[in-house]
């Protein structure tokens, strides 16, 4: 079964406002089982728009993904982070066919 991940491009308005927006997501993150693997960082975007903060979630699979993201916990923490910024999120499934 392929894993689901979070793809966001975040620009933080206001980061001491944005800061209720990453304690509250630490629940739903834990009950479904979230795991950060691209959290800020640096990075180079050689083509198309970007935005300041990028990050990535990995989870156990896409239909997994999708109930976190719509989850009562997670929907009170977005409220939260709507006022201190802009994104962009994709949910999508991962590929676990054959590589080159």
């Amino acid at each position: 079964m392929s894993k689901g991940y979070w793809i966001g491009h975040v620009d933080v308005k206001d980061p001491e406002g944005y800061k209720g927006y990453i304690a509250a997501n630490a629940e739903p993150f834990r009950k479904y089982g979230a795991r950060f693997l691209v959290r800020g960082g640096k990075f180079e975007a050689p083509e198309g728009r970007s935005r300041a903060r990028n990050v990535v979630i990995e989870f156990k699979d896409y239909e997994t993904a999708l109930a976190c993201y719509h989850s009562p916990e997670y929907q009170k923490a977005l409220a939260l982070r709507l006022p201190y910024s802009d994104g962009d999120i994709m949910i999508i499934e991962g590929y676990d066919g054959p590589q080159p």
